[in-house]
């Protein structure tokens, strides 16, 4: 199955005094390059959270994000009270009067004055987020694998197309052969020289030889079929299609440069434009 390396998934975890909220995306990238962007996940537990990620998304700019949420009484604050009065009796020693809203707002934003019920994560806590992380890179696979079966109809659809243009070029080749020696007899005629008439024969084969591409359509029939086949039967497949369809664009400008026919000139530039595009959807394919 082609699974394309964009992605985003969610899961949430629920603790006995607050929420976490686990999301992780993806763009496409040459490795895995994975970022954990959040506290909430110990350091000695980062090693395994990046194995999993790895093995399960193997490619990709991948960053993870964790963010909680606290219920009501999680969230209750207590004053310190001792730091509160050190403050309280500093104003007092300077003059300022102390009952006002003012002098006690800024009291309560002075550092320490305000305490934090911070949460320890236990183990119990630990197993219900980590299962929530390979939920969300479950969630993301699954998204990847439907943005996968898009990327899979495009690109297989413009590979036919290409297939379906070499078609049209070899319809033009028996009277491209003949417009080529009607050019070479007609600019004998022009410079008024009677040539040699087998030589003259010899020198015709000769050149219509050079611009025969029948090795440049059996090679890109070739890379074609490999890139089908490879996009059906490998796992990640998404680095191996981009060289193959280099290969492709290799075949493709070569019969070009041979063409000397504004019709077939005209059929390779379709097939190039279809080549970029599978190029471009190669890059995202896992």
């Amino acid at each position: 199955m082609v699974r394309s390396m964009t992605g985003y998934g969610k899961a949430e975890c629920l603790l006995p005094d607050s929420k976490i909220i686990i999301e992780i995306r993806s763009l496409n990238g040459k490795n895995a390059d994975i970022s954990i962007k959040s506290s909430l996940i110990p350091r000695d537990k980062e090693m395994a959270v990046r194995q999993h990620i790895a093995k399960e998304l193997q490619r990709g700019n991948i960053d993870l994000f964790a963010t909680m949420e606290q219920n009501a009484t999680a969230q209750a604050k207590q004053i310190n009270r001792e730091i509160f009065d050190s403050y309280l009796n500093q104003i007092k020693e300077l003059g300022f009067p102390v009952c006002t809203d003012t002098i006690l707002q800024a009291i309560l934003k002075m550092p320490d004055v305000v305490d934090v019920k911070k949460q320890e994560m236990t183990e119990e806590s630990w197993n219900s987020l980590e299962q929530a992380i390979h939920n969300a890179v479950a969630a993301l696979n699954d998204f990847r694998a439907k943005e996968g079966e898009i990327l899979y109809n495009d690109v297989t659809s413009r590979v036919a197309l290409i297939e379906s243009f070499v078609a049209e070029v070899e319809k033009f080749e028996a009277s491209r052969v003949e417009a080529v020696k009607e050019r070479i007899k007609a600019r004998i005629d022009e410079l008024g020289i009677t040539p040699d008439a087998n030589r003259l024969e010899q020198e015709i084969v000769f050149y219509v030889e050079k611009l025969d591409i029948n090795e440049e359509k059996v090679r890109l029939r070739q890379h074609c079929k490999y890139f089908m086949e490879t996009i059906n039967t490998e796992p990640y497949p998404g680095k191996k299609l981009g060289f193959i369809a280099q290969e492709m664009g290799r075949e493709i400008n070569t019969m070009g440069s041979k063409a000397n026919h504004a019709d077939i000139q005209k059929w390779v530039v379709r097939m190039k434009d279809e080549l970029e595009k599978i190029k471009e959807q190669s890059l995202n394919i896992l």
